[in-house]
């Protein structure tokens, strides 16, 4: 029986050829779609097109040639497109995203509690601090205009097709539609202007969050990070205007989030600038780059499908975990 896969990406493969075929018959971008893949049990990297895979040979991130050796799309199984040393995600880099409801203002309030005890006594003292932070819709905060990236699991990313496993102390789950920088290349320091020669391509994630965990916990090393919570693919695309892509989230159907890349507050070129003036970005790494509007909670039973236009559409279902 023929996977998903085969529906989706024939779908986009078709916007695609449209794109590329004007009516003068010039070529007018250069849009390649590679996937990797497992066939017998052997794990290959290809190049989609239509729905067949023309197998390479070499390394995706370095030297390669194409083979004679292609397979039907709906014969293989899809996989993580990459094998990243490390997976980055942005925090807050969409107005909508940080602003609530267009108009309107949200204000956030923390309270810190320190308890003091004394050892011989056993009195304990408590002393509590209130820090209040105002935010206004379309207005970003200053700590935003810098991108503000955090870690997630290399382990927690979970293939097109694959099931999303809420474990049972997690109590609040959301979706979040990201679209995802794939690198290219080994990058130290690089400049805004030279930051694309170091961008493969993008593909579709969904960066599953504990709500719960992440506003109680210290790090969001399990709110983020946890196994599965990683969802991405199908595919890799490269040549598309990463910065102007229109994104959707359909949960069991109902398109949940609908935005332009265009509104990120840091764009590709920033965001892989900055990171890689703090941090060495190896070929095949991730850049989850960051989610729009609100987000709202999954459940066991639930499908998630995360379309980017020209890229394809990441669907994965929910169940609980043990």
């Amino acid at each position: 029986m023929k996977s998903h896969h085969h529906f989706s990406l024939i779908l986009c493969t078709a916007l695609l050829a449209s794109w590329n075929s004007p009516a003068n018959g010039e070529k007018i971008s250069d849009i390649t779609r590679y996937v990797r893949f497992a066939h017998d049990d052997i794990v290959s990297y290809g190049i989609l097109e239509s729905d067949k895979i023309q197998e390479i040979k070499g390394d995706l991130f370095g030297k390669w040639e194409k083979t004679d050796k292609t397979h039907d799309l709906g014969e293989v199984k899809l996989l993580v497109p990459s094998r990243p040393t490390q997976v980055i995600a942005m925090a807050g880099n969409y107005k909508s995203h940080l602003g609530g409801e267009k108009g309107g203002v949200t204000t956030i309030v923390t309270t810190t509690t320190e308890i003091t005890t004394d050892a011989k006594g056993g009195s304990t003292i408590s002393k509590q601090e209130t820090e209040t932070e105002t935010r206004v819709s379309g207005e970003v905060p200053e700590k935003f205009r810098f991108p503000q990236p955090f870690f997630k699991s290399p382990s927690c990313l979970l293939p097109d097709g694959e099931n999303i496993v809420i474990p049972p102390d997690a109590g609040a789950v959301h979706f979040e539609a990201e679209m995802v920088i794939v690198i290219a290349k080994r990058a130290r320091s690089v400049s805004k202007e030279q930051a694309l020669d170091f961008v493969l391509g993008v593909t579709c994630g969904n960066d599953i969050s504990a709500r719960e965990w992440q506003k109680n916990d210290v790090q969001w090393w399990r709110a983020k990070g946890s196994d599965t919570f990683g969802p991405c693919g199908p595919c890799i695309t490269s040549g598309l205007d990463y910065d102007n892509l229109q994104m959707k989230l359909r949960l069991n159907g109902k398109v949940m989030q609908d935005e332009n890349t265009g509104y990120m507050i840091n764009d590709v070129r920033t965001m892989v600038s900055v990171i890689s003036r703090h941090v060495t970005l190896n070929p095949g790494d991730l850049i989850f780059t960051g989610t729009p509007g609100a987000t709202s909670g999954i459940e066991p039973g639930d499908t998630v499908e995360v379309e980017i236009e020209g890229v394809g559409i990441l669907r994965n279902r929910v169940i609980a975990g043990e």
